[in-house]
């Protein structure tokens, strides 16, 4: 990507702009604060070996599981709690997924940054209630959109008083139970202006393609932040967990913090590459 995007500072880092990469990454979900921790403190000293900055991520809820049987997480108190002592105890912003209107205000009393999911990004009541927290907005592209039609989620946070705004590409629907990543939609996402992350674990999803709950193909995670990375994104979320197999949710597409932590080193050669 030959356009620099805007920066825009998530606690005590800065993205885009021509600033060092950024990770964001954490376990999909919130199973135990030890879990948490441990692949917060991997992920947190592989990004700082790398060069990039970091910025923790898990869910307090996911709202929008295959099946009504599957493990949402803690829920928003007591997930904010654990998201607050992560944060503390590691030192680093941590960032989370909200749902409804009601939930940005206390997430935004915890959080560093506001994550709108994607099935969600068109909803204007969500971002309104996220931009008028303060935080900034972390929007994650729907798999049904288009990526110039995104400005129109981005218009919404601003014109709603939304401090930054960061785009997340995870994917486009391409058939039953498979996504395909465009490459050519990281550019055109930053025609639009904020910075752009590559969401490398999710875009190898593969939606409700497993046995009430989605499938995914990890052995993809690498070629696609590789290439991510090549065209210039300004970050790269991926999930990770010390056991993918066992995960509460999004196993199938996850890393382990060995895989996160070569990746990452392969991703800050190329980044060093394209630097100039």
């Amino acid at each position: 990507m030959t356009r620099r995007t805007e920066t825009v500072a998530i606690g005590n880092e800065r993205v885009g702009g021509g600033t060092a990469p950024l990770l964001i990454g954490g376990p999909c979900v919130l199973e135990d604060v030890d879990t948490a921790l441990e692949v917060g403190r991997r992920l947190g000293a592989a990004a700082r070996a790398a060069g990039f900055g970091y910025v923790f991520k898990a869910s307090f809820d996911k709202a929008n599981r295959t099946s009504i049987r599957s493990y949402r997480g803690p829920g928003l108190e007591a997930g904010l709690r654990m998201l607050g002592e992560i944060r503390e105890r590691l030192g680093v912003p941590v960032l989370s997924d909200i749902h409804t209107p009601d939930q940005a205000a206390p997430a935004a009393e915890v959080l560093d940054c506001l994550q709108i999911p994607a099935f969600l990004c068109r909803q204007t009541d969500l971002l309104v209630a996220a931009a008028r927290t303060g935080r900034p907005v972390n929007i994650k592209k729907a798999q049904f959109m288009a990526p110039w039609d995104m400005a129109h989620a981005v218009a919404k946070v601003r014109e709603a008083g939304g401090r930054g705004v960061l785009l997340t590409e995870r994917g486009t629907v391409f058939g039953y139970n498979n996504l395909v990543v465009d490459m050519r939609s990281l550019p055109l996402l930053a025609e639009i202006g904020p910075p752009v992350i590559f969401d490398a674990t999710h875009s190898v999803q593969l939606p409700g393609g497993g046995e009430g709950c989605s499938a995914g193909q990890r052995q993809f995670v690498a070629p696609l932040a590789r290439a991510a990375v090549a065209a210039g994104v300004d970050g790269v979320f991926m999930e990770v967990h010390p056991d993918p197999d066992r995960a509460r949710c999004d196993g199938p597409n996850s890393l382990t913090p060995d895989q996160a932590e070569a990746l990452l080193r392969e991703l800050a050669a190329i980044h060093r590459a394209l630097t100039p």
